[in-house]
């Protein structure tokens, strides 16, 4: 069974988001669009990388605390794509002139509220009617507490990883989190390692 992580109450909130104010500060932001390799092709504000569909660099922080549970997060509704959808990954666009791993440990202090290492678990490739992104996917562990400073994440869960199939199964998700983080998730639903079990 799943234990809901610190849901965003609005009455707690020191400093809210003003949704309107935050999805016309993203349309504005410059991305990097890309090649399949990396390599930077030209920068353009993120309402014509979504509106043309072009590919830019994204990171996944795919979240376990050390009772071995998803930290799973549901999208706010004025997201540019797949508002109220569930993620099984923090993170997000990768700035104009970031480093990968810089950008990941923004992305976790901004949706999540936290500070963790991260490991580096490999990425790709993903395209859909909705996006293209060169992606990176990380891991963090972490207990939290987790608190959503961004306000782009409306409410949080953890989920057993023995469980985590079955949730998937059961809600809506951002297709390329659940993509590129498929290994990463695969290998903690997995058999432990030897020497772990």
């Amino acid at each position: 069974m799943s234990d809901p992580v610190d849901p965003v109450d609005p009455d707690d909130a020191v400093d809210p988001v003003d949704p309107s104010a935050a999805a016309a500060a993203a349309a504005d932001e410059p991305v990097e669009v890309v090649d399949e390799s990396g390599t930077v092709l030209e920068v353009v504000p993120r309402s014509v990388m979504r509106a043309q569909r072009l590919r830019h660099r994204c990171t996944y922080i795919v979240v376990v605390d050390l009772d071995e549970r998803l930290v799973v997060h549901q999208r706010a509704l004025w997201k540019d794509v797949w508002p109220g959808r569930w993620d099984v990954a923090f993170g997000g666009v990768v700035g104009v002139g970031e480093d990968w791993g810089q950008a990941a440990l923004r992305e976790l202090r901004e949706e999540a509220g936290v500070e963790a290492g991260l490991q580096a678990l490999g990425g790709g490739v993903y395209d859909d009617i909705d996006v293209s992104v060169l992606g990176k996917v990380y891991l963090a562990r972490h207990d939290g507490p987790f608190t959503f400073p961004d306000g782009e994440v409306v409410q949080a869960d953890r989920i057993p990883i023995d469980e985590v199939e079955a949730w998937i199964a059961s809600h809506e998700l951002c297709p390329d989190s659940l993509a590129l983080a498929a290994s990463a998730l695969g290998a903690l639903t997995g058999p432990p390692p030897p020497g772990h079990g």
